[in-house]
């Protein structure tokens, strides 16, 4: 038998504020979900603004985008930097293993993190772009 998971879009304003008017003629969660075509989980996600904002915290809401991911505290952000400018001929890795080695070897940052940092900080070589050759670049190649 197949785990395929089933999809359900975002509730709609709508939806909401018509689970939520359901609620509170009946009093009964079961039968707004039902009504509305949402989960019990719905409800009581959005009871809290409900009750904190009525019927116009229910229109709009956080961005799902996510934030800020895989951010450092300055202070190790300013480390790594630090650690650069001592030791220019260091890559990604050693400087990811040396920052473990000074924590007990726990893992502080990773080293595709200690990249990101130094690319902000443009302390980061620039990468080469990978294209197709022209057409002049492969006959003098083949030279």
């Amino acid at each position: 038998m197949s785990q395929k998971r089933s999809y359900f879009r975002f509730t709609t304003p709508q939806q909401r504020k018509l689970l939520f008017e359901i609620w509170e003629q009946t009093g009964n969660v079961t039968k707004a979900c039902s009504q509305a075509h949402v989960g019990r989980a719905t409800f009581y996600y959005w009871k809290p603004r409900f009750d904190a904002n009525g019927y116009a915290g229910l229109e709009e809401f956080e961005s799902r985008v996510a934030h800020k991911l895989n951010r450092k505290e300055e202070s190790i952000e300013q480390s790594v930097i630090a650690m650069r400018r001592q030791h220019p001929d260091w890559g990604k890795l050693r400087m990811a293993d040396e920052m473990a080695k000074e924590n007990n070897w726990v893992a502080v940052v990773s080293p595709n993190t200690v990249r990101r940092i130094l690319r902000a900080a443009d302390l980061w070589p620039e990468e080469p772009k990978a294209g197709r050759k022209k057409a002049s670049e492969r006959s003098a190649a083949n030279r």
